[in-house]
């Protein structure tokens, strides 16, 4: 199916009344299509429309908002709710922590890098970082607490640092001894990057480079190696290369005190409480100013109708209103599945060909559409850990992005699976996907 460009003053601009119109200066106004045009029931997107306000209403969400896309059409842009459950309402230029929605960013980035020859998917890290040219990888605990490890066979690619199969950690599941071993060393709170590579470099790895899918710090690690080959920061590069020639003007590593207030407010499920409490603690960077470190894998703050151009530029095939960010076969290239037969031959989830689902270059992507859901094979997506989520569909050329604020969102049984819920409902209003 061709890719067709996005109306740009529908997702640069702010919408104003009711969705159908958007207002970009030097720009006549253009009136976002009618669901039906592009083969959406608008009866069936109001079903989506209700399910979002009647978690605001049930007292699961203080708000959230949705964009659906499809040909390069907005054909449904709705606000539910408020920024907080004391705050202003919601708008549609909403700032959102998107915490890991920033890795296929960074993956964008790696590949501007990967075009202009800096770098193979083949090369050992250690090439580029040289702390990681011994790693040794984790086998048991020993009596004392310390860990029993092996040397690792081989130095773990640059594939397999952009699928996450490298071997390395996060510190996500400290009830896991090497997760609990970053944070106890506290590798995400490094103050530079060398200290960063020096922390990283001295846990264990959990798996033999290539043999398992194992969430990770792989993004921060391509974050502080962007760095280094471009000699810029990685805030500056990604503005550079991504945000401005995107006209993503609200996406960055920190938020100027102009737009604090915009910034939706930050909750997390407290199992406890039972009940969603304003977040604090480790997970809640400062972005009052520019980031010592910007994490490639979790710093950036951005809107629904900025990130939206950014998924039309991937839709699109690496190209959005005449500036090209990545050549199609490189965009290609990063939906394509790259882990090993022995991680799709396993049954060990989230990514195994019996789930349908493999992993590309900082994205997860859609094998087979009848065992992974209702999404057309070849999409990819991710998402953040305070609930904002997006999937691009090439075979139905549309994409659609969720916005929330809440952190632990799996502690609440009615919204954990919302980007699940919310792709039922859009495929089930594609009544007409030949249109």
């Amino acid at each position: 199916m061709a890719f067709r460009k996005l109306i740009a003053a529908v997702l640069a601009a702010t919408v104003l009344g009711g969705g159908a119109s958007a207002v970009l200066a030097a720009t006549p106004a253009i009136v976002a299509a009618a669901p039906e045009s592009v083969g959406f029931s608008a009866e069936g997107l109001k079903t989506l429309d209700a399910h979002m306000q009647g978690l605001v209403d049930t007292g699961h969400l203080p708000g959230v908002t949705t964009m659906l896309v499809r040909h390069g059409k907005v054909v449904n842009f709705e606000v539910h709710g408020k920024k907080g459950f004391d705050g202003p309402p919601m708008t549609k230029d909403t700032v959102f922590r998107i915490y890991s929605q920033t890795k296929p960013v960074t993956g964008v980035a790696m590949m501007i890098l990967y075009e202009e020859g800096k770098w193979k998917l083949d090369d050992p890290v250690s090439k580029y970082v040289p702390e990681f040219a011994s790693l040794r990888v984790f086998k048991s605990v020993k009596a004392d607490g310390s860990f029993d490890t092996v040397p690792a066979d081989r130095p773990p690619t640059m594939r397999e640092l952009m699928s996450h199969s490298a071997g390395f950690a996060y510190g996500l599941n400290p009830d896991n001894p090497i997760d609990k071993a970053y944070v106890d060393t506290g590798v995400l709170g490094s103050k530079s990057r060398e200290e960063f590579a020096q922390k990283v470099a001295a846990l264990p790895l959990v798996a033999q480079p290539g043999t398992r899918w194992k969430y990770s710090v792989a993004v921060d690690i391509q974050g502080m190696i962007i760095e280094k080959l471009t000699g810029m920061s990685l805030g500056d590069f990604m503005q550079q290369r991504i945000f401005g020639p995107l006209k993503m003007t609200d996406t960055g590593f920190w938020l100027p005190a102009q737009k604090m207030d915009r910034l939706a407010s930050l909750y997390v499920w407290g199992p406890k409480q039972q009940k969603l409490v304003p977040a604090d603690g480790f997970m809640v960077l400062d972005i009052t100013k520019p980031p010592v470190v910007a994490s490639g894998g979790g710093g950036l703050v951005s809107t629904n109708a900025d990130y939206a151009r950014f998924a039309q530029m991937l839709l699109n095939g690496g190209e959005l209103e005449g500036k090209r960010i990545l050549k199609p076969e490189t965009v290609k290239l990063m939906r394509t599945n790259m882990l090993s037969d022995t991680i799709m031959k396993s049954d060990e989830p989230p990514f195994n060909a019996a789930k349908g689902r493999g992993f590309g270059l900082d994205f997860a992507v859609v094998l087979d559409s009848a065992k992974a859901g209702p999404q057309g094979e070849g999409t990819f997506s991710w998402g953040g850990a305070a609930g904002t989520w997006f999937w691009i569909d090439p075979k139905n050329d549309l994409f659609f992005l969720g916005m929330i604020h809440i952190l632990n969102k799996q502690g609440d049984p009615a919204i954990k699976d919302i980007d699940d819920d919310s792709a039922k409902l859009v495929y089930d209003a594609l009544v007409d996907p030949k249109k």
